[in-house]
């Protein structure tokens, strides 16, 4: 490997004006060591970098896929299932399509709207709470996907309730944990509907009868949802308080004791 490969300060492309970097600054960009970059180089792991005489360029593009392959990697994942992730966001599939958003009826079964976030956006978003733990795990439940230099995020509705939640104080771990359980309820109740449906409407129309009673289900599942906040509010907020009271009372009493 040449020594102009591995040394030297990042630029930039005049073609494009995009921040690129040479080896050994893309691996500390990254947190990775330069022979672990060549590793996943030569498994195809890595695109090739753009070739300017003996220098070997990188862009954003290498960084994100470095950064979304050790957050893989620290979720559990093996480098070959990596591997396979990385080769259908590269198989000529779109971002809608690896979404589960392209669906197979003429009217997408979803309607949510995916959101593209350049990493810095993301980072911002989250008040610097994307780790590559979370990073991880958000891939793994669905909620992003990588499109070149860019996120993708499933859903804008998602998306803004996220951010209120880790802007009224919810780690975004926790917000992640929670979208986990969320979307196995999530499952169950929409396997109780389609059920429902499927069993008594007859079978030439079970397709459009879902999709014509979908509105019906969805206000079906916010109207129980909101009656059971009400209910375990009503029910836990005497013990809610009860539990408040106390430290902030020792913590008044031990400021007027000093």
């Amino acid at each position: 490997m040449s020594t102009d490969e591995t040394e030297g300060a990042g630029g930039r492309d005049t073609t494009t004006g995009k921040r690129e970097y040479r080896m050994a600054d893309l691996a500390r960009e990254a947190g990775i060591t330069v022979r672990t970059l060549r590793f996943y180089r030569e498994r195809g792991l890595v695109p090739p970098p753009r070739r300017e005489g003996r220098i070997a360029w990188y862009d954003g593009t290498h960084l994100t896929r470095l950064r979304t392959i050790t957050a893989l990697l620290e979720r559990g994942h093996t480098l070959g299932g990596i591997a396979d992730l990385l080769a259908a966001f590269e198989g000529g599939r779109d971002v809608a399509e690896l979404l589960g958003l392209d669906g197979a009826s003429p009217t997408p079964w979803s309607r949510e709207t995916p959101v593209r976030l350049g990493a810095e956006e993301l980072a911002d978003t989250f008040a610097g709470q994307v780790t590559a733990e979370n990073l991880a795990a958000a891939l793994d439940i669905g909620y992003l996907a990588v499109d070149g230099e860019e996120f993708v995020h499933v859903s804008r509705r998602l998306l803004d309730a996220s951010t209120e939640l880790v802007r009224a104080g919810v780690p975004l771990s926790a917000v992640l944990e929670a979208g986990r359980r969320v979307r196995a309820h999530a499952d169950a109740l929409a396997e109780i509907f389609t059920d429902l449906i499927r069993t008594h409407a007859r079978p030439e129309h079970t397709v459009r009868t879902l999709e014509q009673l979908r509105p019906v289900s969805q206000t079906v599942v916010d109207a129980e949802v909101s009656m059971a906040m009400d209910r375990h509010i009503r029910a836990n907020a005497d013990t809610w308080t009860q539990d408040t009271a106390p430290r902030e009372d020792a913590t008044h009493r031990g400021t007027t004791s000093t």
